[in-house]
């Protein structure tokens, strides 16, 4: 199988890349000049057009959209927020476009998008809820309608809202450890909003298991199972590393500090994978300690 990866010098597509690498399958990840995992071909694009690259998606098996700046970047600027925005929708156009032009289409499209789609508070949300009204919920309502095109083209997309993914000194599990590391851990805030996180494993597995499927389309939530708040993982955490559990980050604080970047730490709703447990999926790990222990022990 051929896979195209946009994204795919990050740390998702680091760990996708050598999950199918390591099946036989060839990844050719399109990158602006990133080193990428020994094995994949590199392909040189501008994220903006299809100028240099986009015959090569004639080869293509599956296409996966994973660009777009790190929304731990700080602090949040109208320039950095128009970053978030560009770096996302600029790069899916240019692979709708791609795809478009070609004389033999992918059979997947896998586009990315994030579980902060249905807004920071309410009931518990699963695929069938409507998109929230802040920054974060309507970046993503972008970020997902920059290729929904590609449908209309008998391609079959897959949307995968995705949860903060834990993996060992990866992504933002380094930074949350850190507090409590230093022995100051705690819940931020009140501690009662959610904490979506899905281990990297089971966001690997995930993205396999509905390129494969062949009834998979449409969105899917990559989230743990087991519904865990703020306070919870972070108690859950403390106790893995054996350190305290005692300190609250005051709402206010992580607010004056962090600006609307807080919203990421103080605020969120709980959501849960319906689509994705329905279509067979079995998780690795579904409850924040077991993770937590696979990746620190």
């Amino acid at each position: 199988m051929n896979v195209m990866i946009a994204g795919g010098s990050g740390f998702l597509g680091k760990s996708l890349t050598q999950s199918l690498l390591a099946d036989g399958h060839k990844v050719f990840i399109l990158t602006r000049g990133a080193s990428v995992p020994s094995g994949a071909q590199a392909v040189i694009w501008d994220a903006k057009t299809t100028s240099g690259w986009g015959h090569l998606v004639n080869e293509m098996d599956v296409v996966i959209h994973l660009a777009g700046k790190t929304l731990s970047s700080f602090p949040w600027t109208a320039a950095t927020k128009r970053d978030f925005h560009d770096s996302r929708i600029i790069p899916g156009l240019a692979l709708g476009q791609a795809i478009l032009e070609a004389d033999h289409r992918p059979g997947v499209f896998v586009q990315a998008s994030g579980i902060n789609h249905y807004g920071l508070r309410g009931n518990t949300a699963d695929e069938s809820t409507p998109p929230g009204d802040d920054f974060l919920a309507q970046l993503t309502v972008q970020w997902e309608a920059a290729t929904k095109s590609i449908e209309e083209l008998g391609v079959r997309r897959v949307v995968i809202r995705t949860a903060v993914v834990l993996g060992k000194g990866e992504g933002l599990l380094s930074l949350m450890a850190l507090p409590i590391k230093m022995f100051v851990g705690g819940p931020m805030g009140s501690g009662k909003f959610a904490m979506p996180w899905i281990h990297i494993n089971d966001w690997v597995g995930a993205v396999r298991h509905l390129i494969a499927n062949e009834n998979a389309r449409g969105a899917y939530n990559l989230i743990a199972p087991t519904p865990t708040s703020n306070a919870d993982f972070n108690r859950a955490l403390a106790g893995v590393l054996h350190r305290p559990y005692w300190f609250p980050t005051p709402a206010f604080l992580l607010q004056l500090v962090l600006g609307e970047m807080s919203v990421l730490v103080v605020e969120g709703r709980f959501a849960k994978p319906k689509r994705l447990i329905e279509s067979g999926y079995k998780f690795q790990f579904e409850a924040a300690r077991e993770a937590l222990s696979d990746l620190f022990n």
